[in-house]
């Protein structure tokens, strides 16, 4: 009876966590969903190859995103978790840096662009992709972290059903209407990006006065700026496989392989929902080493991996079956999914990694790991990729090099929070802003 009152006690206890992660992965399921309409609707809409260079030209604007404000979306995280009053004062600091990245990140997209996609893609085309990932729905990103920080978990997970239905309403759209073309369906992916980044800012952004406060902002730039550094390379690491996979493979090798990682990517969604409970659970002083136990640890990481790997296995398994339930495109790909069927377990723990170190407020380190993870990734990439190489063969091998980067991550991550443990002697690390911030 002790034992059942126990539990019941700790049920009790934990019922906002339960709460707040059925809200998070409620919306998680709907993205889910309207995912996998958007990704069928685009795949077969577009060639293989302009589908590869649509899938990498939106990857480079996924990094090249977290130019925009210069990770200032840190410190107004931290100021929506902790002091709620303080979301006007911060929404204008990041207002105020995003204006001032923007240059920088033209110049940059300006760069990448000449680099890989010229003659290859128009750069109207280009540019429509990038303006949408970078300002549209990386400012849609910005109201979910807000209302994420403030408690509004519901309110979040709507926000990004109603974001995703936007864009997989616009996929439908030039699927059945469009001519197929990539630039078409660039002018119209922007379209419909800024419709659900207008949608989300009109509708749920904490309404509070702007507030102008430089000494404040001035104390955070640097927080700020690892963390743009730290999502830069993460994304950087993230998505570098397939800017490698056109570089070496070309637009219909990279087609391909932007077929399977996006299936892959599927994966990660319900997963990021846990991710975000997890962050919110160690910012809290009193919850700092929660996950101080190896014990812990080990079976968080089995549970990220168990979800992962049953995802993928049902999908994969439905394709199987029926490779063209998903379209000719996707057909192409359906008998070789089950070949990486260990690559969504190991990529998702590596994000789920970098998360804690987030969490615990290491984010020198957490650059590091990534800038090390990332050029393993591209050193392995380079080695298993070429146009000659049968898919079979580096498919498998995907397994393989996605294990070794999990392992390096693990080891560096625990080992920085182990070793900021001991020196700390039991203090934890809090990511409260001071007094009077």
């Amino acid at each position: 009876m002790s034992r059942i009152a126990f539990l019941a006690g700790s049920l009790k206890a934990n019922l906002h966590l339960v709460r707040d992660f059925a809200s998070l992965l409620s919306g998680s399921v709907g993205r889910l969903v309207l995912s996998l309409a958007y990704f069928v609707c685009v795949a077969n809409g577009l060639s293989l190859a302009d589908f590869g260079l649509f899938a990498t030209a939106s990857a480079t604007g996924v990094v090249l995103a977290r130019i925009a404000g210069f990770g200032f979306v840190s410190p107004l995280y931290r100021a929506a978790t902790v002091k709620k009053h303080l979301v006007g004062t911060y929404t204008a600091g990041y207002l105020a840096a995003l204006v001032l990245s923007l240059p920088v990140a033209v110049l940059a997209s300006a760069f990448v662009y000449w680099i890989l996609f010229a003659g290859e893609m128009a750069w109207t085309a280009f540019a429509a992709i990038l303006a949408a990932e970078i300002l549209c729905w990386r400012s849609l990103e910005v109201v979910l972290i807000v209302n994420n920080g403030i408690g509004r978990f519901t309110r979040a997970a709507i926000l990004v059903i109603v974001g995703s239905a936007i864009r997989a309403g616009a996929a439908v759209l030039f699927w059945f209407g469009g001519d197929g073309s990539l630039l078409t369906w660039a002018l119209l992916y922007l379209a419909a990006n800024a419709l659900a980044a207008l949608a989300a800012i009109t509708t749920s952004y904490p309404r509070q006065r702007l507030r102008w406060r430089p000494d404040l902002y001035l104390r955070r730039w640097r927080d700020s700026v690892a963390v743009a550094g730290a999502e830069m390379v993460f994304f950087l690491q993230s998505e570098l496989d397939k800017l490698l996979v056109l570089s070496l493979g070309g637009p219909a090798l990279a087609g391909l392989y932007a077929i399977i990682m996006r299936l892959v990517d599927l994966t990660a969604i319900p997963v990021r929902a846990f991710n975000t409970i997890v962050v919110q659970k160690l910012m809290r002083p009193n919850k700092a080493d929660w996950l101080g136990a190896w014990r812990r640890r080990l079976g968080v990481e089995a549970m990220v991996a168990f979800v992962s790997i049953a995802g993928f296995t049902g999908l994969g398994g439905f394709l199987w079956l029926f490779p063209t339930a998903l379209g000719a495109n996707v057909a192409d790909a359906a008998p070789l999914l089950l070949l990486a069927l260990l690559v969504p377990a190991f990529r998702n723990l590596v994000e789920y990694q970098s998360e804690l170190l987030y969490a615990r407020g290491k984010t020198g380190i957490r650059v590091l790991v990534l800038v090390l993870v990332g050029l393993a990734k591209a050193g392995f990439l380079a080695l298993i990729l070429s146009e000659d190489t049968p898919p079979e063969t580096w498919i498998v091998a995907l397994n393989g090099v996605f294990a070794v980067l999990w392992a390096m991550s693990a080891v560096m991550t625990y080992g920085a929070l182990d070793w900021a443990g001991r020196k700390a002697r039991g203090a934890s690390f809090s990511p409260s802003l001071q007094p009077g911030e």
